[in-house]
């Protein structure tokens, strides 16, 4: 079964831990905490739980059709958005729990004073080619 864990940089419910946000961060936390991520994946590359991951750029904008003929409508990027998507991972594991769990552990990361930032991840399980959610 496929999940999509997506860590949110900005929204989600109320952090846990008080921490700042990454670009006060020094060179070294932002490295130990992307070093952690990689790590996280390897092992799970290694288990055959790792799909795909990747971290997302702050901008962006909202896109729609507008009608035939017409231009695509946009609105963004948004700066001010409570809510913001640093980046995600797709994982293929047995079950709920387990997605559960990898999301836990991946929410240890480290931040300023190489702390676990205790960041709420969101878990998604994917839908399958019919259209059925896989749990």
């Amino acid at each position: 079964m496929k999940y999509l864990l997506l860590k949110h940089y900005r929204g989600g419910p109320a952090p846990v831990v008080d921490w700042a946000p990454m670009e006060q961060w020094t060179p070294e936390e932002v490295d130990a905490h992307i070093q952690y991520m990689r790590d996280f994946a390897a092992r799970l590359e290694e288990t055959g739980e790792f799909v795909d991951e990747r971290a997302l750029a702050p901008g962006g904008a909202f896109v729609r059709y507008d009608g035939e003929g017409r231009p695509p409508v946009t609105d963004g990027p948004f700066a001010e958005t409570k809510d913001l998507i640093a980046g995600w991972m797709i994982i293929d594991v047995e079950s709920w729990d387990r997605a559960v769990q990898l999301a836990g552990e991946l929410s240890a990361a480290p931040g300023p004073g190489g702390e676990p930032i205790h960041e709420w991840l969101e878990v998604r399980p994917l839908l399958t080619e019919s259209l059925t959610v896989t749990e």
